[in-house]
């Protein structure tokens, strides 16, 4: 895409995206980057409507927007104040909430919420793109009463497993994390599959779930005392950099899945800043337009 929005500088989006029709524009731009093919049937020619930005297949008649079939479909407020959302979202290294969002753009909050909400599903790692070399993994309590018990009691705190990619210079090059239902074997081996590569060099604390990853797998493991996170430092400090953005940011989530994946995907794009708001932009208008009603609430 020629002209595909760049940057993290405000008065540069302001200027690129002055109204709702510059915003129709660069949805069909993403939408139909080479040529228009109709939804219904996959004729290649349109004539224009009388509403802005919306197409008509000279074969079948079929009218579609530059909204529609994406999480843009049916947005009930001006979408240039959508693209703010996650332009705010997205560029912003810690994010934003739906609270700050609604005082910034003059709008409801649940307004807003159910919104980010739908964003954070085009934030949703594909598992296309494992993590591989040096990977550290643990699992942590998020959220609810603190247990009375050290180690991995239950209480009502949500459990989530972390993994890490560590850099061969230092610090973490990827990120990812998931809701568990328990630190079990069979909780944790589907994450261990989805997004870490069977070549890299597994390392975890002594926990019993992870064992059987050396007799029933070809996972390369290794498995150390963490001595409370001494032994895997970087591991440990992304936790905690998570924990306190929870907490900072957005005091207290309900969906938890959908905090996770919004916080890796920034992590895991924060050397490609530039372009991490035009990444996004392409995954809504890639996504099938969801109901609210329709999303997985149980985490």
């Amino acid at each position: 895409m020629k002209d595909m929005f760049k940057g993290v500088g405000i008065l540069e989006f302001q200027a690129r995206f002055p109204d709702d029709n510059a915003c129709k524009d660069y949805l069909q731009s993403i939408k139909w980057p080479d040529n228009y093919s109709c939804n219904k049937c996959g004729h290649k020619k349109y004539c224009g409507t009388n509403k802005y930005g919306e197409r008509r297949c000279t074969k079948c008649r079929r009218v579609e927007s530059a909204t529609a079939n994406t999480l843009f479909h049916k947005v009930k407020f001006p979408l240039l104040k959508a693209f703010y959302i996650v332009f705010f979202v997205s560029t912003n290294p810690k994010g934003m909430s739906s609270y700050e969002l609604a005082r910034k753009l003059n709008m409801h909050q649940p307004v807003v919420w159910r919104f980010k909400r739908k964003m954070t599903l085009a934030m949703k790692s594909s598992g296309n793109h494992p993590i591989s070399g040096e990977v550290h993994v643990d699992e942590t309590f998020i959220g609810g009463k603190t247990p009375k018990k050290k180690g991995r009691s239950q209480s009502s705190k949500k459990q989530a497993v972390i993994a890490i990619q560590k850099h061969p210079k230092g610090g973490i090059s990827r990120a990812y994390a998931q809701v568990i239902p328990n630190a079990g074997y069979k909780s944790l081996k589907p994450f261990i599959e989805k997004h870490i590569s069977i070549q890299a060099n597994l390392k975890t604390d002594k926990w019993r779930g992870y064992r059987p990853l050396t007799k029933n797998t070809d996972y390369k493991l290794t498995q150390i005392n963490s001595k409370q996170g001494e032994n895997f430092p970087e591991l440990h400090r992304f936790i905690m950099m998570l924990k306190g953005w929870l907490r900072g940011i957005h005091h207290s989530v309900k969906h938890l899945q959908a905090y996770l994946d919004e916080y890796t995907y920034r992590f895991n794009r924060h050397k490609w800043k530039d372009s991490i708001f035009h990444n996004l932009m392409k995954r809504m208008v890639a996504h099938q337009p969801v109901k609210f009603s329709e999303f997985e609430i149980a985490t």
